[in-house]
């Protein structure tokens, strides 16, 4: 069995998409729709925007979702048999399996990037990758300071990134460190995502999914919010909605996935070897490549 994975903010580079526009008609005509649904050349900034163009969470989020869509129309590729995406990248991964249309899967990333900048500017928050330690560790230690911290994405075993306020991760580091953590490195990003200070973007978010419609996928997306498969593309909506403020379990989703018989994991966009880098870490033994 064959799982397509769609990675998430990070997995952003210079150029992306200049190659695919050059090459395949398939992929112009998706870097051309979204230009078009958008209302600004999202493909110039894409291609010869400066890192920190791409850096912005308006543009990086809809730059890495065009970006996987342009390879999946590009690439000749088996149909799934199952789909995940890290945070952002399950927007690409229901489009993949049939649950929403490119254009609706696009103005709902585009939603949630605002929605999740407007979040930010209002409340500073931030987000600290936590390395060696074991899961529960970080989520007792987490769970003792009186701040807003919380686990927010567990990437693979002794990788787990915590969300929340400057002072909670702060605070976090340093006992974290005390614990016995490797590192304990405060990332540079946009805010605190995947924690309760993107409330506001959540509410905003949830109004735009619940206008839109969801269809039946045709294979099972293991979702972020507790790593499981799912069909039921009402259920899928409710986990897409909470995922803004919940952890992404892609440890979870990533073992899940073994469990239910995948053996092969395509990671489609970005960079192509952010997902498969967590993945081989989760499990030797799968096969890993890239579209």
């Amino acid at each position: 069995m064959t799982a397509y994975v769609f990675p998430g903010q990070g997995a952003q580079f210079e150029g992306m998409g200049a190659d695919l526009y050059e090459s395949s008609e398939a992929a112009r005509n998706i870097f051309h729709k979204a230009d078009e649904i958008l209302g600004f050349k999202l493909s110039e900034i894409m291609f010869s925007g400066s890192a920190e163009d791409l850096k912005q969470t308006k543009v990086t989020q809809p730059a890495l979702f065009v970006h996987a869509m342009a390879k999946w129309a590009a690439f000749e590729h088996e149909a799934p048999d199952a789909v995940a995406g890290h945070s952002l990248g399950e927007f690409s991964a229901l489009v993949a399996n049939g649950t929403l249309t490119f254009e609706d899967g696009l103005k709902l990333v585009y939603e949630r990037a605002l929605a999740m900048q407007e979040a930010c500017e209002k409340q500073a928050g931030t987000m600290a990758a936590i390395l060696g330690l074991e899961d529960e560790v970080v989520e007792e230690i987490c769970g003792s300071i009186d701040e807003i911290v919380v686990p927010a994405n567990y990437n693979c075993p002794g990788q787990l990134v915590i969300s929340g306020s400057q002072e909670g991760i702060r605070m976090a580091t340093e006992k974290l460190t005390e614990a016995g953590a490797k590192r304990a490195l405060v990332l540079e990003v946009g805010g605190a995502f995947h924690s309760p200070l993107m409330e506001p973007a959540r509410v905003r978010l949830e109004r735009a999914i619940q206008n839109t419609t969801f269809h039946q996928p045709v294979c099972p997306v293991f979702q972020n919010v507790h790593g499981q498969a799912e069909l039921n593309p009402e259920a899928i909506k409710i986990n897409l909605i909470a995922q803004l403020t919940g952890a992404v379990k892609w440890t979870q989703s990533v073992q899940n996935m073994i469990s239910s018989g995948v053996t092969r994991f395509v990671e489609v966009g970005g960079t192509g070897k952010v997902l498969s880098g967590l993945i081989k870490k989760v499990n030797r033994e799968v096969e890993v490549s890239g579209l």
